[in-house]
């Protein structure tokens, strides 16, 4: 891990990081390119997001996808087991994630939905969380071994903690049922296409589907219609390469499928409550640094 700002990076190589931190007072205003699974273990504090500010405490537990910027204030000894995760290694190695419908449920669709702004949260019972930490132990036992040779069981301690933090979230909500095969199909055309110029009618013929049915399928499952869940992902991409290239910001409208920079403006301050050019500015400028893996709590 390194620190940009008061932006976190993986360097080369780096696929998941496990660590441990104590805020007292605050810590600042951030954001960063990978999925961040907190884990609340001590203390308490306010978590203050787009979504708006939670008091959290021992057993909270939220995920938040890449981009969403967030912050602590107001805490008190907040001791927090943070589980950082690339985006390519959710594309890759846990692509099978998505038709389970916890997992599918946590990574992908619950995040998405409007109200959740990229984030989801739930509760762990002092059972499940003893269960998460030695999840997160393995985890961090691993950080320092080669891995082309622990591979396997870092992405199976992975999977373990992310299964319990699902639990945690499908005991808490509705139970989620399979997803329909697709939707799975439809996010992942959208997602492996974003530039196109994708229309709800051409999405439903290529599946087969009439529009409507599609849009019933999709909003059981995420709340959202296709072409709003399109929008989350691209927005999603944005926030990536404004924080990752030197692109002009009407190219990266382009690059994910919003020639029309004026409706790109739109559509990324409405997800993220900041224009694309201060969210740039403001996530890559150098004022704060991130807290050390590891700080004794």
């Amino acid at each position: 891990m390194r620190t940009r700002g008061t932006v976190l990076h993986f360097v080369e190589g780096t696929v998941v990081h496990a660590g441990t931190h104590l805020h007292e007072n605050a810590h600042p205003l951030h954001t960063h390119s990978f999925f961040e699974l907190v884990l609340v273990t001590g203390g308490e504090g306010v978590h203050h997001s787009l979504a708006g500010r939670r008091r959290v405490a021992a057993g909270d537990a939220i995920l938040l996808r890449p981009g969403v910027w967030h912050e602590y204030v107001d805490c008190d000894s907040l001791e927090v087991y943070n589980c950082c995760f690339s985006a390519d290694l959710v594309r890759r190695e846990l692509a099978w994630a998505r038709e389970d419908p916890l997992l599918g449920y946590l990574l992908w669709t619950g995040p998405f939905s409007a109200q959740r702004r990229g984030m989801i949260a739930t509760h762990l019972d002092p059972a499940a969380v003893q269960e998460a930490v030695g999840h997160l132990d393995g985890l961090r036992q691993l950080r320092n071994r080669p891995l082309s040779r622990h591979r396997g069981e870092v992405i199976g301690w992975l999977s373990l903690y992310l299964s319990c933090i699902a639990r945690a979230v499908t005991h808490s909500e509705e139970r989620r049922e399979q997803i329909h095969p697709a939707v799975l199909d439809a996010m992942r055309m959208m997602e492996a296409d974003p530039a196109r110029h994708w229309t709800l009618t051409e999405l439903a013929g290529e599946l087969h589907l009439a529009p409507g049915y599609l849009v019933r399928l999709f909003k059981s499952v995420t709340g959202l219609p296709p072409m709003a869940y399109l929008s989350r992902h691209r927005v999603e991409l944005a926030a990536d390469r404004l924080l990752h290239t030197d692109l002009p910001i009407s190219r990266i409208g382009e690059s994910v499928g919003w020639p029309d920079q004026n409706y790109f403006a739109r559509r990324f301050k409405s997800a993220y409550g900041l224009p694309a050019s201060v969210y740039r500015q403001r996530f890559n400028a150098v004022r704060h640094s991130y807290p050390a893996a590891d700080e004794k709590l």
